[in-house]
Protein backbone atom coordinates (compact mmCIF):
# COMPACT_ATOMS: atom_id res chain seq x y z
CA UNK A 1 0.00 0.00 0.00
CA UNK A 2 1.40 3.64 -0.86
CA UNK A 3 1.47 6.55 1.74
CA UNK A 4 2.66 10.23 1.63
CA UNK A 5 4.40 9.99 5.10
CA UNK A 6 4.98 6.86 7.10
CA UNK A 7 5.93 7.32 11.27
CA UNK A 8 7.34 4.42 12.90
CA UNK A 9 6.57 5.01 16.29
CA UNK A 10 3.51 6.10 18.47
CA UNK A 11 4.98 8.02 21.69
CA UNK A 12 5.05 11.79 21.84
CA UNK A 13 7.42 12.06 18.62
CA UNK A 14 5.31 9.99 16.29
CA UNK A 15 2.21 11.19 17.44
CA UNK A 16 2.79 14.74 16.92
CA UNK A 17 4.82 13.59 13.83
CA UNK A 18 1.33 12.08 12.42
CA UNK A 19 -0.88 14.52 13.31
CA UNK A 20 1.72 17.38 11.80
CA UNK A 21 1.64 15.68 8.21
CA UNK A 22 -2.10 14.85 8.24
CA UNK A 23 -2.45 18.81 9.31
CA UNK A 24 -0.38 19.37 6.40
CA UNK A 25 -2.38 17.61 3.58
CA UNK A 26 -0.21 14.10 3.99
CA UNK A 27 -1.82 10.69 3.87
CA UNK A 28 -0.06 9.02 6.80
CA UNK A 29 0.43 5.46 8.08
CA UNK A 30 1.30 5.48 11.83
CA UNK A 31 2.84 1.80 12.64
CA UNK A 32 3.55 1.00 16.44
CA UNK A 33 4.89 -2.63 17.37
CA UNK A 34 3.07 -2.60 20.99
CA UNK A 35 -0.44 -3.15 21.33
CA UNK A 36 -1.47 0.83 22.01
CA UNK A 37 -0.35 4.23 21.64
CA UNK A 38 1.66 6.49 24.07
CA UNK A 39 2.73 4.13 26.66
CA UNK A 40 5.78 6.45 27.81
CA UNK A 41 3.71 8.91 27.54
CA UNK A 42 1.20 7.73 29.84
CA UNK A 43 3.41 7.23 32.86
CA UNK A 44 5.42 9.87 32.09
CA UNK A 45 5.22 13.13 35.23
CA UNK A 46 4.34 10.22 37.61
CA UNK A 47 0.89 9.06 35.33
CA UNK A 48 0.15 13.23 35.23
CA UNK A 49 2.26 14.25 32.29
CA UNK A 50 4.22 17.11 31.96
CA UNK A 51 3.35 18.15 28.96
CA UNK A 52 5.70 21.44 28.65
CA UNK A 53 7.80 24.18 29.81
CA UNK A 54 6.84 27.71 29.88
CA UNK A 55 10.25 28.90 30.09
CA UNK A 56 11.92 31.39 27.15
CA UNK A 57 13.83 29.48 24.65
CA UNK A 58 17.15 30.38 25.58
CA UNK A 59 16.25 29.03 29.18
CA UNK A 60 14.87 25.71 27.80
CA UNK A 61 17.96 25.14 25.91
CA UNK A 62 20.20 25.21 28.80
CA UNK A 63 18.25 22.16 30.47
CA UNK A 64 18.80 20.29 27.80
CA UNK A 65 22.35 19.95 28.15
CA UNK A 66 22.40 16.99 25.21
CA UNK A 67 22.92 19.26 22.64
CA UNK A 68 20.00 21.48 23.17
CA UNK A 69 21.43 24.48 20.63
CA UNK A 70 20.61 22.05 17.88
CA UNK A 71 16.98 23.08 19.00
CA UNK A 72 16.66 26.67 17.96
CA UNK A 73 16.09 25.69 14.52
CA UNK A 74 13.04 23.71 15.46
CA UNK A 75 12.25 26.19 18.01
CA UNK A 76 12.12 28.49 15.26
CA UNK A 77 8.86 26.83 13.86
CA UNK A 78 7.58 24.71 16.45
CA UNK A 79 8.36 25.88 20.09
CA UNK A 80 6.79 25.35 23.65
CA UNK A 81 4.34 27.79 23.17
CA UNK A 82 3.43 26.54 20.12
CA UNK A 83 2.75 22.96 21.73
CA UNK A 84 0.85 24.69 25.08
CA UNK A 85 -1.58 26.60 22.31
CA UNK A 86 -1.60 23.20 20.28
CA UNK A 87 -3.12 21.15 23.37
CA UNK A 88 -5.08 23.92 24.33
CA UNK A 89 -6.59 24.26 21.02
CA UNK A 90 -7.06 19.66 21.20
CA UNK A 91 -9.24 20.46 24.44
CA UNK A 92 -6.66 19.37 26.80
CA UNK A 93 -6.46 22.87 29.22
CA UNK A 94 -3.10 23.13 31.17
CA UNK A 95 -1.78 24.82 34.34
CA UNK A 96 1.63 26.21 35.11
CA UNK A 97 3.47 24.89 38.26
CA UNK A 98 6.80 25.46 39.71
CA UNK A 99 9.33 26.23 37.82
CA UNK A 100 7.50 26.55 34.55
CA UNK A 101 6.51 22.83 34.44
CA UNK A 102 3.10 22.48 32.61
CA UNK A 103 0.02 19.76 33.35
CA UNK A 104 -2.99 19.23 31.84
CA UNK A 105 -5.60 20.40 34.58
CA UNK A 106 -7.24 17.01 34.60
CA UNK A 107 -3.76 15.91 36.20
CA UNK A 108 -4.34 12.80 34.17
CA UNK A 109 -1.65 11.74 31.43
CA UNK A 110 -4.35 9.93 29.67
CA UNK A 111 -6.05 12.89 28.58
CA UNK A 112 -3.20 13.93 26.98
CA UNK A 113 -2.79 10.71 25.15
CA UNK A 114 -6.22 10.30 24.30
CA UNK A 115 -6.06 14.18 22.91
CA UNK A 116 -3.37 13.32 20.33
CA UNK A 117 -4.50 9.93 19.57
CA UNK A 118 -8.16 11.42 18.65
CA UNK A 119 -6.06 14.07 16.95
CA UNK A 120 -3.85 11.78 14.61
CA UNK A 121 -7.18 10.07 13.87
CA UNK A 122 -8.93 13.33 12.99
CA UNK A 123 -6.83 14.38 10.44
CA UNK A 124 -6.97 11.08 8.50
CA UNK A 125 -4.28 9.21 9.51
CA UNK A 126 -4.09 5.50 9.06
CA UNK A 127 -2.97 4.20 12.89
CA UNK A 128 -1.92 0.40 13.07
CA UNK A 129 -0.73 -1.16 16.28
CA UNK A 130 0.53 -4.68 17.02
CA UNK A 131 3.12 -3.83 13.68
CA UNK A 132 6.62 -4.42 14.40
CA UNK A 133 8.83 -2.72 11.49
CA UNK A 134 11.43 -4.66 10.84
CA UNK A 135 13.51 -2.20 8.42
CA UNK A 136 13.68 0.98 6.50
CA UNK A 137 13.70 0.28 2.74
CA UNK A 138 15.78 2.42 1.05
CA UNK A 139 16.50 2.49 -3.03
CA UNK A 140 18.66 4.42 -4.97
CA UNK A 141 20.10 6.83 -2.00
CA UNK A 142 16.35 7.68 -0.83
CA UNK A 143 13.73 6.14 1.37
CA UNK A 144 11.05 4.15 -0.47
CA UNK A 145 8.87 2.49 2.25
CA UNK A 146 9.29 0.00 5.07
CA UNK A 147 9.27 -3.63 5.84
CA UNK A 148 7.62 -5.06 9.23
CA UNK A 149 8.16 -8.58 10.87
CA UNK A 150 5.22 -10.18 9.15
CA UNK A 151 7.11 -9.60 5.69
CA UNK A 152 4.72 -6.75 4.52
CA UNK A 153 6.01 -4.04 3.02
CA UNK A 154 4.41 -0.34 3.36
CA UNK A 155 5.38 2.65 0.42
CA UNK A 156 5.81 6.37 1.18
CA UNK A 157 8.46 8.63 -0.35
CA UNK A 158 8.90 10.28 2.72
CA UNK A 159 9.46 7.67 6.12
CA UNK A 160 10.15 9.34 10.06
CA UNK A 161 11.20 7.64 12.96
CA UNK A 162 10.14 8.36 15.54
CA UNK A 163 10.67 4.82 17.66
CA UNK A 164 12.75 6.16 21.32
CA UNK A 165 15.81 5.65 23.24
CA UNK A 166 16.68 2.42 25.17
CA UNK A 167 14.98 3.72 28.55
CA UNK A 168 11.93 2.66 29.95
CA UNK A 169 12.02 -0.48 27.71
CA UNK A 170 8.63 -2.14 29.04
CA UNK A 171 7.28 0.97 27.12
CA UNK A 172 8.17 -0.21 23.68
CA UNK A 173 11.38 1.70 23.73
CA UNK A 174 13.80 -0.98 22.71
CA UNK A 175 16.49 0.89 20.31
CA UNK A 176 15.01 -0.87 17.24
CA UNK A 177 15.84 2.51 15.06
CA UNK A 178 19.46 2.53 15.74
CA UNK A 179 20.27 -0.20 13.05
CA UNK A 180 18.27 1.54 10.46
CA UNK A 181 19.77 4.77 10.64
CA UNK A 182 23.33 2.78 10.55
CA UNK A 183 22.06 1.33 7.39
CA UNK A 184 21.15 4.62 5.92
CA UNK A 185 24.81 6.04 6.69
CA UNK A 186 24.20 7.58 9.75
CA UNK A 187 26.80 7.77 12.80
CA UNK A 188 25.31 6.33 16.30
CA UNK A 189 26.91 8.23 19.30
CA UNK A 190 27.83 5.95 22.20
CA UNK A 191 24.23 5.50 23.77
CA UNK A 192 24.38 5.95 27.97
CA UNK A 193 22.19 6.68 30.76
CA UNK A 194 20.50 10.21 31.79
CA UNK A 195 18.50 11.20 34.31
CA UNK A 196 19.06 8.23 36.17
CA UNK A 197 20.06 7.42 39.91
CA UNK A 198 23.34 7.30 40.78
CA UNK A 199 25.46 4.29 42.79
CA UNK A 200 27.38 4.45 45.33
CA UNK A 201 29.91 2.07 47.30
CA UNK A 202 29.75 4.52 50.46
CA UNK A 203 29.26 2.43 54.13
CA UNK A 204 26.46 4.54 55.54
CA UNK A 205 25.04 3.15 51.50
CA UNK A 206 25.84 -0.41 51.79
CA UNK A 207 24.57 -0.32 55.82
CA UNK A 208 21.57 1.38 54.02
CA UNK A 209 21.86 3.90 57.37
CA UNK A 210 20.28 6.95 55.72
CA UNK A 211 18.10 4.62 53.09
CA UNK A 212 14.94 6.50 52.59
CA UNK A 213 15.99 9.81 53.97
CA UNK A 214 14.95 12.39 52.07
CA UNK A 215 16.23 15.90 51.53
CA UNK A 216 14.81 19.07 50.60
CA UNK A 217 15.96 21.99 48.54
CA UNK A 218 19.53 20.42 48.80
CA UNK A 219 22.72 21.66 46.56
CA UNK A 220 24.80 18.45 45.04
CA UNK A 221 27.89 19.71 43.30
CA UNK A 222 29.99 17.00 40.93
CA UNK A 223 33.84 17.11 41.21
CA UNK A 224 36.29 15.88 38.39
CA UNK A 225 39.19 13.37 39.55
CA UNK A 226 41.02 16.54 39.63
CA UNK A 227 39.02 18.72 41.90
CA UNK A 228 37.51 20.42 39.29
CA UNK A 229 33.54 21.14 39.54
CA UNK A 230 31.52 19.97 36.62
CA UNK A 231 28.10 20.83 37.44
CA UNK A 232 25.57 21.74 40.67
CA UNK A 233 22.25 20.86 40.79
CA UNK A 234 19.36 22.19 43.60
CA UNK A 235 16.29 20.61 44.75
CA UNK A 236 15.45 17.63 46.56
CA UNK A 237 17.05 14.05 46.59
CA UNK A 238 16.66 10.92 48.49
CA UNK A 239 19.15 8.12 49.90
CA UNK A 240 18.17 4.79 48.48
CA UNK A 241 19.99 1.36 49.09
CA UNK A 242 22.25 1.75 46.49
CA UNK A 243 23.02 5.12 46.30
CA UNK A 244 21.21 8.51 45.66
CA UNK A 245 17.79 9.36 43.80
CA UNK A 246 15.21 12.60 43.42
CA UNK A 247 15.32 15.26 40.82
CA UNK A 248 18.82 16.97 41.97
CA UNK A 249 20.44 13.17 41.89
CA UNK A 250 19.16 12.58 38.46
CA UNK A 251 20.36 16.26 36.98
CA UNK A 252 24.01 15.19 38.39
CA UNK A 253 23.57 11.54 36.54
CA UNK A 254 25.50 12.75 33.13
CA UNK A 255 28.15 14.72 34.22
CA UNK A 256 28.90 11.25 36.48
CA UNK A 257 28.70 9.41 33.76
CA UNK A 258 30.89 11.23 31.44
CA UNK A 259 33.71 11.80 34.18
CA UNK A 260 33.89 8.17 35.19
CA UNK A 261 34.21 7.36 31.01
CA UNK A 262 36.99 10.50 30.46
CA UNK A 263 39.11 9.47 33.65
CA UNK A 264 38.95 6.00 33.94
CA UNK A 265 38.35 6.00 37.33
CA UNK A 266 36.38 3.87 39.73
CA UNK A 267 34.75 6.87 41.21
CA UNK A 268 34.08 10.51 41.07
CA UNK A 269 33.03 12.81 44.00
CA UNK A 270 29.55 14.46 44.74
CA UNK A 271 29.60 16.96 47.57
CA UNK A 272 26.13 17.69 49.36
CA UNK A 273 25.05 21.39 50.86
CA UNK A 274 22.22 20.66 53.40
CA UNK A 275 22.34 24.40 53.95
CA UNK A 276 23.00 26.43 50.29
CA UNK A 277 20.71 29.60 51.04
CA UNK A 278 23.43 29.81 54.91
CA UNK A 279 26.56 31.06 54.09
CA UNK A 280 29.39 28.95 56.58
CA UNK A 281 29.83 31.86 58.47
CA UNK A 282 26.27 32.11 59.43
CA UNK A 283 26.05 28.46 59.96
CA UNK A 284 28.70 28.65 62.10
CA UNK A 285 27.05 31.18 64.05
CA UNK A 286 23.52 29.22 64.47
CA UNK A 287 25.76 26.48 65.69
CA UNK A 288 27.16 28.21 67.66
CA UNK A 289 24.35 29.50 69.49
CA UNK A 290 22.76 26.33 70.22
CA UNK A 291 26.40 25.20 71.20
CA UNK A 292 26.34 27.72 74.12
CA UNK A 293 23.05 27.38 75.04
CA UNK A 294 23.22 23.79 75.42
CA UNK A 295 26.27 23.12 77.03
CA UNK A 296 25.27 20.13 79.00
CA UNK A 297 23.59 18.37 76.41
CA UNK A 298 25.25 16.27 74.12
CA UNK A 299 26.48 17.83 70.64
CA UNK A 300 24.33 14.75 68.91
CA UNK A 301 21.17 15.86 70.55
CA UNK A 302 21.78 19.97 70.52
CA UNK A 303 22.42 19.46 66.51
CA UNK A 304 19.43 17.65 65.69
CA UNK A 305 17.56 20.47 65.60
CA UNK A 306 20.05 21.50 62.55
CA UNK A 307 19.81 18.40 60.95
CA UNK A 308 18.08 15.37 60.16
CA UNK A 309 18.47 12.92 63.51
CA UNK A 310 20.05 10.22 61.16
CA UNK A 311 22.36 11.94 59.06
CA UNK A 312 24.43 12.64 62.45
CA UNK A 313 26.07 9.77 63.29
CA UNK A 314 27.57 9.77 59.58
CA UNK A 315 28.54 13.18 59.59
CA UNK A 316 30.15 13.69 62.81
CA UNK A 317 33.15 11.24 62.36
CA UNK A 318 34.00 13.14 58.98
CA UNK A 319 34.61 16.11 61.52
CA UNK A 320 36.25 13.86 63.72
CA UNK A 321 33.52 14.13 66.62
CA UNK A 322 32.43 11.89 68.94
CA UNK A 323 28.71 13.23 69.07
CA UNK A 324 28.17 12.02 72.76
CA UNK A 325 30.67 14.76 74.08
CA UNK A 326 28.77 17.37 75.78
CA UNK A 327 29.01 20.60 73.96
CA UNK A 328 30.78 22.44 76.56
CA UNK A 329 33.72 20.30 75.60
CA UNK A 330 33.00 21.60 71.82
CA UNK A 331 35.81 24.16 70.08
CA UNK A 332 35.08 26.76 67.39
CA UNK A 333 37.61 25.30 65.19
CA UNK A 334 36.01 21.87 65.95
CA UNK A 335 32.18 23.26 65.05
CA UNK A 336 33.51 25.09 62.06
CA UNK A 337 34.84 21.77 60.74
CA UNK A 338 31.50 20.06 61.11
CA UNK A 339 29.51 23.32 59.92
CA UNK A 340 31.97 23.00 56.51
CA UNK A 341 30.73 19.43 56.69
CA UNK A 342 27.50 20.64 56.39
CA UNK A 343 28.02 22.42 53.73
CA UNK A 344 29.57 19.64 51.53
CA UNK A 345 28.94 15.95 52.91
CA UNK A 346 31.22 13.80 50.45
CA UNK A 347 29.74 11.46 48.71
CA UNK A 348 31.59 8.75 46.02
CA UNK A 349 29.36 7.91 43.33
CA UNK A 350 31.10 5.14 40.97
CA UNK A 351 28.50 4.97 38.52
CA UNK A 352 24.37 5.01 38.13
CA UNK A 353 21.48 2.09 37.19
CA UNK A 354 21.58 0.88 33.78
CA UNK A 355 20.13 2.70 30.83
CA UNK A 356 16.62 0.09 31.41
CA UNK A 357 16.22 2.04 34.55
CA UNK A 358 17.12 5.47 33.53
CA UNK A 359 14.50 8.16 32.18
CA UNK A 360 16.28 9.72 28.78
CA UNK A 361 19.03 7.85 26.42
CA UNK A 362 22.09 9.61 26.26
CA UNK A 363 23.03 9.27 22.79
CA UNK A 364 21.77 8.74 19.96
CA UNK A 365 22.18 9.71 15.89
CA UNK A 366 24.22 12.59 15.49
CA UNK A 367 22.81 15.52 14.89
CA UNK A 368 24.91 17.09 12.66
CA UNK A 369 23.55 14.74 10.25
CA UNK A 370 19.90 16.27 10.66
CA UNK A 371 18.82 19.10 9.13
CA UNK A 372 17.25 20.73 12.07
CA UNK A 373 15.16 22.78 10.20
CA UNK A 374 13.51 20.04 8.66
CA UNK A 375 14.27 17.29 10.83
CA UNK A 376 15.13 15.52 7.61
CA UNK A 377 18.82 12.83 7.38
CA UNK A 378 21.49 14.64 5.61
CA UNK A 379 22.46 11.16 4.39
CA UNK A 380 19.45 9.94 2.73
CA UNK A 381 16.72 11.77 1.35
CA UNK A 382 13.39 11.29 2.38
CA UNK A 383 14.58 9.75 5.88
CA UNK A 384 13.08 12.10 8.80
CA UNK A 385 14.32 11.64 12.53
CA UNK A 386 12.68 13.19 15.77
CA UNK A 387 12.45 12.33 19.39
CA UNK A 388 14.68 10.60 21.86
CA UNK A 389 16.20 8.75 19.13
CA UNK A 390 18.64 11.78 18.53
CA UNK A 391 21.74 12.12 20.49
CA UNK A 392 19.70 15.11 22.64
CA UNK A 393 18.54 14.72 25.54
CA UNK A 394 17.52 17.10 28.60
CA UNK A 395 16.98 17.42 32.15
CA UNK A 396 13.38 16.41 33.66
CA UNK A 397 10.53 19.25 33.70
CA UNK A 398 9.10 18.98 30.90
CA UNK A 399 12.01 19.37 28.38
CA UNK A 400 12.41 15.84 27.24
CA UNK A 401 8.89 15.44 26.08
CA UNK A 402 9.20 19.22 24.71
CA UNK A 403 11.61 18.37 22.47
CA UNK A 404 10.18 14.77 21.28
CA UNK A 405 7.60 16.95 20.37
CA UNK A 406 8.21 19.81 18.67
CA UNK A 407 11.16 17.72 16.68
CA UNK A 408 7.65 15.62 15.84
CA UNK A 409 5.63 18.36 14.32
CA UNK A 410 8.60 19.95 12.50
CA UNK A 411 9.42 16.09 10.85
CA UNK A 412 5.75 15.80 10.02
CA UNK A 413 5.13 19.43 9.02
CA UNK A 414 8.39 18.99 6.46
CA UNK A 415 8.07 15.40 5.34
CA UNK A 416 4.34 16.12 4.39
CA UNK A 417 5.57 19.49 2.26
CA UNK A 418 8.05 17.92 0.61
CA UNK A 419 6.35 15.02 -0.48
CA UNK A 420 3.20 17.58 -1.89
CA UNK A 421 5.69 19.71 -3.53
CA UNK A 422 6.91 16.48 -5.24
CA UNK A 423 3.27 15.59 -6.28
CA UNK A 424 2.61 18.95 -7.56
Amino acid sequence: MRYDVIVVGGGPAGLMASASAGLHGARVLLLDKGDKLGRKLAISGGGRCNVTNMKEVDELIKNIPGNGRFLYSVFSIFNNRDLARFFEEMGVRLKEEDNGRMFPVSDSAKSVVNALIHKVKSVGAEIRVHTPVQRVLYEGGKVIGVECRNGKKYFAPAVIVAVGGKSVPHTGSTGDGYAWAEEAGHTVTELFPTEVPLTSDESFIRNKSLQGLSLRDVTLTVYNPKGKKLVQHRGDMIFTHFGLSGPAALRCSQFVVKSLKKFGVPSTLIEIDFFPDQPLDQLEQEGWRLVKENPKKTIRNTLKSMLPERVLPVLLPLADLDGERTCSHLSKGELRSLCMKMKAFPVHVNGTLPLEKAFVTGGGVHVKEIDPKTMQSKRMNGLYFCGEILDIHGYTGGYNITAASCTGYVAGKSAAEQVLAMKA
